[in-house]
C-alpha cells in the first residue's frame, strides 16, 4: 500500500512538470503578437482546419542533419517536413545558337547564307543553311547534302526533315545545308568548276587550291558547330544504292549512332581521306555517310526511306517524341563485296536493287555488241545487292554488283578492328565517290600533301 501511495506521488509530479514546458493560452497570443504580420497571416491555400505544415500528402520527420551543413536548433514542439525528392536543379534556360555570325534564339527557325566564295572571278556563292534552334537542351546535327552537285535525293530528305520539326517542340539544333556544292547543283555536275570533287579536300586549308578553301570554310563555320552529322550522297556515275548508312564502326561514338537509323543496311567504312565525315569523325563528331538511290533523279521510295530513318534518328537522340514505327526496326549489318566485269560492252542486270540472291546465282550479262560475246557475272556468295551499276556501256574491271554478306553488330566491327590496312583498297565509298579519271583529280592527292605541308609550317 504505502509502495502504490509513493508511485502515485512520482506520477502527478511528472505531470506538474510537463504541464509547464506547454505554454497557457495568453502566453500562446502574446507570442502570436509578437510576430511579424507576414508570418501571423494564415496561408490562404490550405483547406479549413489544417495547420500550416500539416498539409494532405505530406508525412512528418525527425530533422535530417546533412553532413557538413550547419543544423538548425528544433525548437519542442515544432515539426518538419519530408518531401518528395525534387529533380537536380540545373540552369534550365537554353542560350542562343550562334552560328555564321547569327545568333538564334531558343524556340526559332531561321535561314542564313554561308558564301562559299567559289565563283570564276571570287565572287560569293551564297549556300542557304537552315537552323532550328529547340526550347531545349539537347545535341546538335547537321544534315548536308549535294556535296556532288548532281546527287538529288539527299536534298529532298533534308527539305522534308527541316520544314516538319517545330523548333519549340525540339531538344537541340538542327541544321540543314540541302545543297552544299550550288555551283555543281546549277550546273547538273558532280564537281566543282574547276572539276575538282569538293569531298576530297575536307577539313581544307585556308590557303589552298579553290576546293580546299571552300572546304575549309564550311568545315569551320559550320560542321565544327555540330556534335553529329549526317552526310547525304547517292550512287555515282549511273550506280544506284540501297539506302545505307556507312561509318568508322571502330569509333564506339560512331557505331553507337549507327544504331538509330532504324531498318537501315550499316556497312563498316572507314572513309577515304578528305571525305566530309572522316574529317568530322577525326574531329570527335558522330559522322556517318548516308547512301540513298542513284545521282540525276529524284526517287519517291528512297526518299521516304530517308525521311523516315532521320525521324527515327530524331527520336532516338531525345530531339524529338515522334515517331514512325518500322516493320523491322533493328538495323542491318553487313560485309560487302563489288563485283567486276572482267570484258567491256552493254550491261544488262538480271536482279533488282534489294534483291537477296544465292551463292552462283546469275546476277547480269555484258555482252559484246560487235562479236556477240557474252559475259556471264555470278554471285560469289550468297547475300544481298545492296548497290549496283544501272544498265549501260561500261568497261573492263566496271564494279557493276555490290553484294552485302548479312552479319551481326559485333562481328562487323571485329572485322574492321582486324583488317584496319584493308580500308583503303576495299572501301565501298572510294567506289561510289571515286573522283574520276580527269587530270585535275589526279592531282589531288599531291595537292593535299602540299596544302598539309604549308600547314604544318603556318
Amino acid at each position: 500500500m504505502n509502495r502504490l501511495c509513493r508511485a502515485l506521488s512520482v506520477l502527478l509530479l511528472s505531470a506538474g512538470a510537463l504541464a509547464q514546458d506547454f505554454p497557457t493560452e495568453a502566453q500562446l497570443a502574446a507570442q502570436s503578437a509578437s510576430l511579424p504580420e507576414a508570418l501571423r497571416a494564415p496561408d490562404p491555400g490550405l483547406e479549413p482546419g489544417l495547420e500550416p505544415g500539416l498539409e494532405l500528402g505530406l508525412e512528418l520527420e525527425p530533422e535530417l542533419k546533412l553532413e557538413g551543413a550547419p543544423s538548425a536548433a528544433v525548437q519542442p514542439g515544432q515539426r518538419r517536413l519530408r518531401q518528395a525528392a525534387a529533380p537536380q536543379q540545373e540552369d534550365t534556360k537554353v542560350k542562343p545558337f550562334h552560328i555564321l555570325g547569327a545568333s538564334v534564339e531558343p524556340g526559332s527557325a531561321v535561314k542564313l547564307q554561308w558564301a562559299s566564295t567559289g565563283g570564276f572571278l571570287g565572287d560569293s556563292q551564297p549556300v542557304p543553311v537552315l537552323v532550328r534552334h529547340g526550347a531545349k537542351s539537347g545535341p546538335v546535327l547537321c544534315l548536308t547534302s549535294a556535296i556532288h552537285g548532281d546527287e538529288l535525293n539527299g536534298i529532298e530528305v533534308v527539305r522534308r526533315v527541316m520544314n516538319s520539326v517545330d523548333p519549340k517542340e525540339l531538344s537541340g539544333t538542327l541544321i540543314g545545308v540541302p545543297i552544299v556544292n550550288v555551283s555543281g547543283f546549277t550546273r547538273g555536275s558532280r564537281y566543282l568548276p574547276d572539276r575538282r570533287d569538293l569531298n576530297r579536300f575536307f577539313p581544307g586549308a585556308p590557303r589552298g587550291s579553290n576546293a580546299s578553301r571552300i572546304a575549309y570554310s564550311f568545315f569551320n563555320q559550320i560542321i565544327d558547330r555540330c556534335t553529329h552529322l549526317v552526310d547525304f550522297h547517292t550512287g555515282s556515275f549511273e550506280r544506284s544504292n540501297l539506302p545505307q548508312v556507312r561509318g568508322d564502326l571502330r569509333i564506339p561514338q560512331v557505331q553507337e549512332f549507327t544504331r538509330g537509323f532504324g531498318a537501315t543496311t550499316v556497312l563498316h567504312s572507314a572513309g577515304t581521306p578528305g571525305m566530309l565525315r572522316r574529317a568530322a569523325s577525326d574531329r570527335g563528331i558522330a559522322a556517318i555517310t548516308f547512301e540513298i538511290g542513284a545521282p540525276i533523279r529524284l526517287e519517291p521510295e528512297e526518299i521516304a526511306h530517308g525521311v523516315r530513318a532521320i525521324e527515327t534518328l530524331l527520336n532516338k537522340l531525345g530531339m524529338i517524341e515522334r515517331v514512325r514505327v518500322w516493320k523491322e526496326a533493328q538495323p542491318y549489318f553487313y560485309d560487302s563485296k563489288w563485283v567486276r566485269t572482267a570484258t567491256g560492252g552493254m550491261l544488262f542486270s538480271d536482279v533488282k536493287l534489294g534483291d537477296r540472291v544465292k551463292n552462283g546465282q546469275v546476277l547480269g550479262r555484258v555482252i559484246n555488241p560487235v562479236d556477240n560475246d557474252e559475259f556471264v557475272m555470278k554471285a560469289p556468295f550468297s547475300g544481298r545487292v545492296i548497290g549496283l551499276a544501272l544498265n549501260q556501256m561500261v568497261m573492263p574491271g566496271f564494279a557493276i554488283f555490290h553484294l552485302g554478306g548479312e552479319t551481326t553488330q559485333a562481328q562487323a566491327v571485329r572485322e574492321a578492328r582486324r583488317h584496319p590496312a584493308d580500308d583503303a583498297q576495299m572501301d565501298s565509298e572510294s567506289m561510289d565517290e571515286s573522283v574520276g579519271d580527269d587530270e585535275a583529280s589526279a592531282a589531288e592527292p599531291q595537292e593535299r600533301r602540299e596544302e598539309a605541308e604549308g600547314k604544318a609550317s603556318e
